[in-house]
């Protein structure tokens, strides 16, 4: 290896040596431990709230088509290709981790006798763990010089799980934390997993000659996932060039042709593609009909009015109050969760501190770059909602913080945002530091106690409760006559709830009777046709 290879790879992240304490590799798993329990604890008051919008459904229908054969989602999915990009939407691989998580999501109540809804919760617990855990990854992953795990992870190992954890706010019924939780939270931990592993590749490893076709069909796939995963390789771009010229200080052709810079190219090979072919086809369908609003694109000046709303809708306060739009008149931030938040984070926080004084300190230039990559990965994610015209009414009613599919990818990455800035106010001073861990924490204590008042609030409304009867129903199942009529009684009560939506009761016949037959064999409750076509749908 040159020398001048050796000095872009010279560590500038100030180190010490391990003479007493914990060895670097549980310093690792502490902070991993870290940044998995931080977001469960923020989400916990949300375990048993009822399902919404097509996840009233959908658990049951795919647990019930899938539950016997689960490999039957490949060829489901692939069935079904034609018909959603005519409605203006193609996500098959989404799809088919859409229906896997809700199928986990089955299995688990099937396996621990809990209703189904709380399993579907626990899967996007998971998810939600995982998305902090990456995102503390792609942090250390811009801000490392050389082999990270060598190393005591950075102080920003300390302060990111808890500001990751302070924006997991169910900031309205359409928010990533509530609607298809598990999809999305792990569509924005591949957003981020991307430019982690990039800026993990040596600049000077040679490319295997075998690694070039499952690059380039790794470009393709992040082409077929869904919208979200759409940003990873422009995030992926920004943070490799930004890397490798301020923190790697690379120069020239070390620089334009270094390895990331060569997977880089070939993921995108792959990627545009497959993107530009779709979008073209969607384009086409949109241009003759009227298309899936979810994820149709409406380009104009609405873009720009839309965008402040959404490049700034991942502030916790402002998501807080989205959480909390419905609370009465007695005061949301108190009661049993606020303690039992507070005093959980506290303690995470203390142990955190505790290993502080043995965590690297971030340089200027490293904290720049991760500040840059953070407001990038916002401002992808909110340019993605802006160009979508149900976000552009809301935001032109003033309706700031509510969650939307692009705040999976926000929340964190404003997370990393703050964290990198508080870092930037005075590199290396462990005071700061410890005051961020302990803001972050009490912000998550808040954001705890806001999902608490928002699932109150759902949980008070009839749907909702009878969304909960139908779950104990299923999980509890029986198949005597005196079964039969209360499951009966269930569905009547819900068409007269819904008896100006066909597409529900379409939806209830459907999904119900297909997990019930795979139960036990028999319908949910016997009926007759529910409607003679199928409704449209929209999708996710």
């Amino acid at each position: 290896m040159t020398a001048s290879v050796l000095e872009a790879e010279a560590p500038r992240v100030a180190m010490r040596l391990v003479v007493e304490g914990p060895p670097v590799g549980a310093l690792w798993r502490r902070a991993l431990l870290r940044a998995a329990v931080a977001p469960l604890v923020v989400l916990a008051p949300l375990v048993a709230m009822a399902p919404t919008a097509d996840h009233r459904f959908n658990i049951y229908w795919h647990g019930g088509l899938f539950r016997d054969d689960p490999l039957r989602i490949v060829p489901h999915t692939l069935d079904s290709l034609p018909s959603y990009l005519r409605m203006g939407n193609f996500r098959p691989l989404g799809r088919m981790l859409e229906k896997l998580l809700d199928l986990f999501a089955y299995v688990l109540g099937d396996v621990l006798g809990i209703p189904a809804n709380i399993g579907f919760r626990l899967v996007s617990f998971a998810a939600a763990a995982l998305l902090g855990v990456v995102a503390m990854l792609l942090a250390e992953s811009v801000v490392a010089r050389g082999r990270m795990f060598r190393r005591p992870p950075s102080t920003l190992a300390a302060v990111v799980p808890f500001a990751v954890a302070g924006g997991l706010v169910a900031a309205g019924r359409a928010s990533p934390v509530v609607l298809f939780a598990g999809l999305y939270l792990t569509s924005a931990a591949l957003v981020l997993a991307v430019p982690a592993m990039l800026c993990r590749i040596h600049p000077q490893r040679p490319i295997r000659l075998w690694w070039i076709l499952p690059l380039i069909v790794a470009g393709a796939a992040l082409a077929s996932f869904n919208e979200v995963a759409y940003l990873a390789l422009p995030l992926a771009t920004v943070a490799v060039l930004a890397r490798g010229r301020w923190v790697l200080a690379l120069t020239g052709r070390r620089f334009w042709f270094a390895a990331p810079m060569r997977v880089l190219g070939l993921l995108w090979l792959g990627f545009l593609p497959v993107f530009l072919a779709v979008r073209m086809v969607i384009n086409h369908y949109c241009s003759i009909q009227a298309c899936y609003s979810g994820s149709d694109v409406s380009a104009g000046p609405e873009v720009f009015a839309a965008l402040p709303s959404r490049a700034l809708g991942w502030f916790p306060p402002l998501m807080w109050q989205s959480a909390t739009a419905g609370a009465s008149h007695q005061p949301w931030f108190s009661g049993v969760v606020l303690v039992v938040a507070a005093v959980t984070l506290l303690v995470l926080a203390v142990l955190a501190l505790r290993d502080l004084g043995r965590l690297s300190a971030v340089d200027r230039p490293a904290g720049a770059v991760l500040l840059a990559v953070a407001a990038v990965a916002v401002l992808l994610g909110a340019t993605m909602g802006a160009l979508n015209s149900e976000i552009q009414r809301a935001a032109a009613a003033g309706n700031w913080g509510f969650g939307w599919r692009d705040s999976a990818v926000t929340m964190p990455a404003g997370a990393l945002l703050l964290a990198a800035l508080g870092h930037l106010i005075r590199p290396g001073r462990r005071a700061l530091i410890a005051g961020l861990v302990l803001l972050f924490a009490a912000m998550a204590t808040v954001s705890a106690t806001a999902n608490k008042r928002f699932r109150d609030e759902v949980m008070d409304t009839p749907a909702a409760r009878l969304d909960d009867r139908l779950a104990q129903a299923m999980a509890d199942f029986d198949p005597t006559p005196a079964g039969q009529d209360r499951r009966c009684a269930l569905r009547a009560e819900f068409f007269t709830l819904f008896a100006d939506v066909p597409f529900s009761q379409y939806r209830f016949d459907q999904s119900f009777d297909v997990a019930a037959q795979q139960e036990a064999g028999v319908p949910f409750c016997p009926h007759g046709p529910t409607s003679a076509t199928k409704p449209a749908s929209g999708g996710n």
